[in-house]
């Protein structure tokens, strides 16, 4: 009898690990998780600098196909080039870690913020993981909206079409861009999580 109550009880914890959100999981309509990382000028750049912006953070690594498909298209620098233009920051995030794909030095990574184009307000190496980690940020692209308070608006894939096929772009909803919308027109995102599809984050 002791035995079956057990394996009962351990039944029902298994049960509501599966169906409960990971404890500190980011979650639309609270805090983003707090992080302290340096971008490639040695600025540190937290939680709290963020303060009074409206943020989008971008996962990104240069050797993904995935990311390919929006940086040869000019579809992620047009998208940074308006968000910014709107008063929004944006950081993008290489969580890569040394030895891994997609791992640069800062100086590696100003020369491809430089040779695509790319209009982001800073770019942050994270090469111990732990902004992503704490992001739970699971591919690349992977994309994410603060409003000016710190609270997360949108969390997820970057557009509709799950491919690495440059030729999709124009045929994709881009999520980020509509959520842009919505906050410039006083609504609610009306897809605030959508699934992110990419190359793992190389953690």
């Amino acid at each position: 009898m002791q035995t079956k109550l057990s394996h009962s009880v351990i039944g029902v914890l298994m049960l509501s690990a599966a169906v409960l959100p990971a404890v500190g999981a980011p979650q639309v309509g609270q805090q983003a998780p707090a992080f302290s990382e340096q971008d490639t000028k040695g600025k540190t750049w937290t939680h709290g600098d963020l303060a009074g912006k409206k943020v989008i953070l971008e996962w990104t690594n240069h050797e993904c196909p995935y990311v390919g498909k929006h940086y040869s298209t000019d579809n992620m620098q047009q998208l940074q080039r308006d968000a910014v233009d709107q008063g929004y920051l944006w950081l993008s995030v290489i969580s890569s870690a040394p030895g891994k794909q997609g791992h640069v030095s800062a100086a590696e990574a100003d020369a491809l913020t430089r040779k695509c184009g790319a209009a982001p307000t800073a770019v942050l190496i994270d090469e111990d993981g732990d902004m992503g980690r704490a992001y739970q940020a699971r591919t690349t692209p992977h994309m994410y909206l603060l409003d000016e308070d710190g609270t997360l608006l949108y969390l997820g894939g970057i557009d509709s079409i799950r491919s690495s096929n440059p030729a999709d772009v124009d045929k994709a909803d881009n999520y980020v861009r509509l959520a842009m919308e919505d906050l410039a027109k006083d609504r609610p995102v009306s897809q605030a999580v959508t699934r992110p599809y990419g190359c793992s984050v190389k953690y």
